[in-house]
């Protein structure tokens, strides 16, 4: 293993996907073929066209990852991002997802994600100055 050189990969090698498709095949070994990832993604918009909120999201290994959801401070408390979510939640258990998972900081939606049934399981204090970072995860399938 002599004159191994690591550079950035091109625009071309990163789309090709090669590295993730070797990983993947390797991860066949311990849990067997699942399917490919699958994205998720929902836009809100009010009756003139504007964005007011949206979610961002993949299924990946039977598991809803909520990467964003978002929604403009004058329309939270309609039930907006109540809706974002359980379409997600929705949809990736149609894709086969068993469970969700999100981290959230602490000024953000920590509350929100409770009220819909995910449980804190994890966190990073002091991820931003002063303020920790929450894992959490609900089940898909039910209490």
């Amino acid at each position: 293993m002599t004159n191994i050189t690591i550079t950035t990969p091109t625009p071309e090698e990163v789309h090709s996907g090669e590295l993730g498709l070797k990983l993947r095949h390797y991860n066949y070994g311990f849990v067997g073929e699942y399917p490919e990832q699958q994205y998720i993604r929902l836009n809100a918009r009010d009756e003139n066209g504007s964005l007011l909120g949206g979610l961002r999201s993949f299924v990946f290994l039977y598991w809803l990852n909520v990467e964003v959801l978002f929604v403009e401070e004058d329309a939270r408390g309609a039930g907006l991002g109540s809706r974002l979510l359980a379409e997600a939640e929705r949809q990736a258990i149609a894709l086969g997802a068993k469970n969700a998972n999100v981290s959230t900081f602490q000024w953000q939606a920590r509350p929100f994600y409770l009220k819909h049934g995910y449980e804190e399981f994890a966190r990073i204090d002091d991820y931003a100055p002063g303020f920790y970072l929450a894992y959490m995860k609900k089940s898909l399938l039910g209490p």
